[in-house]
């Protein structure tokens, strides 16, 4: 038999992970269930002449979602409307998320706010920016002097 070399440092962290882990597990459930709040996913990324922000939101309607801009912050609100009555039906498990959701998004001062174009397909919102002109970089040229 090999002789193991007892770590007591080692013990205490996974000793403490596991704690950590009950306690987000059971603040968790009872924060998301408490509040009806839900947070889409959002993937933002540009090209040369655009920014595009692209939100998953499932199962909505274009009536469902609001966009504001206001002093260059995008907000993105709607609310996902459970599809059945969970008064009447027997629910034995409801694992996706329903209820209001709120995003924001700082924008930088380099869209053309007035440019905006949002379109709803397949459950991905997709929000375009153009970029404005004038804001391209200005090349300096040094002289020696």
């Amino acid at each position: 038999m090999a002789i193991v070399r007892w770590d007591p440092i080692k013990d205490l962290i996974s000793i403490q992970e596991r704690v950590n882990k009950i306690f987000e597990d059971t603040f968790e459930d009872k924060n998301t269930s408490n509040r009806g709040e839900w947070t889409p996913p959002v993937d933002i990324y540009e090209t040369q002449d655009e920014l595009v922000i692209i939100a998953e939101i499932p199962g909505m309607n274009e009536e469902d979602v609001d966009l504001q801009i206001s002093d260059n912050v995008l907000s993105l609100k709607g609310v996902k409307k459970l599809p059945v009555d969970k008064e009447k039906d027997n629910f034995h498990r409801l694992e996706r998320p329903y209820g209001k959701f709120n995003r924001s998004f700082a924008l930088p001062n380099t869209l053309d706010i007035n440019s905006i174009k949002a379109s709803l397909k397949d459950g991905l919102l997709k929000i375009t920016f153009k970029k404005k002109q004038d804001t391209q970089p200005t090349v300096i040229k040094v002289n020696k002097e």
